[in-house]
C-alpha cells in the first residue's frame, strides 16, 4: 500500500494531526491548529505526503471533521481513541524527558507543558496502520 496515512485527533476548537509513513517511523508532520483552519493548513503537507487514508479518532466532532475532510479525496475510517490521550502524554515524555528538578518527579504526576494532540494523532494513525487496512 503506497501512501501515507493522515490521522486527525478531533477536538472540540483543535485538531491534532500527524502524517505517518508506517507504524514504526517518526512521523513525516505533526501539528495541532483550530479547526478552522486545518485544510489550509494541510494542503501544503499533503502535496509533500499523498495519504491513502484519513484515520479519523472517533471522540469529539468527529462527524463534523469527517464531511470536511471528504474534500481530501481519500477515505476517511473512524478509529476508536480509547487510551490516545494517556498514551500521548507518554510518548511526549519518551521523546522530550523532563529536565532539571522536573526529572525528579515521575512521569505520572506531571503534565506535558503544551497541548499533545498531535500525538493523540500519531497514536491514532500508528493504531489505523496496525490493523492492516
Amino acid at each position: 500500500m503506497m501512501g501515507a496515512v493522515l490521522g486527525i485527533d478531533p477536538g472540540t476548537r483543535k485538531v491534532g494531526y500527524a502524517i505517518v509513513l508506517d507504524a514504526d517511523s517518526p512521523a513525516a508532520a505533526l501539528g495541532i491548529e483550530p479547526i478552522e483552519t486545518l485544510l489550509e493548513r494541510l494542503k501544503p503537507l499533503l502535496a509533500l505526503h499523498p495519504i491513502r487514508a484519513v484515520a479519523l479518532g472517533g471522540g469529539t466532532n468527529a462527524a463534523v471533521l469527517a464531511s470536511r475532510l471528504e474534500t481530501v479525496g481519500v477515505p476517511i475510517h473512524i478509529i476508536d481513541e480509547t487510551d490516545t490521550t494517556y498514551r500521548a502524554r507518554a510518548l511526549y515524555f519518551e521523546e522530550n524527558p523532563p529536565r532539571g528538578w522536573r526529572r525528579l518527579i515521575p512521569l505520572g504526576l506531571q503534565l506535558p507543558p503544551r497541548p499533545i494532540d498531535d500525538y493523540a494523532a500519531l497514536l491514532i494513525a500508528r493504531r489505523y496502520i496496525a490493523l492492516g487496512t
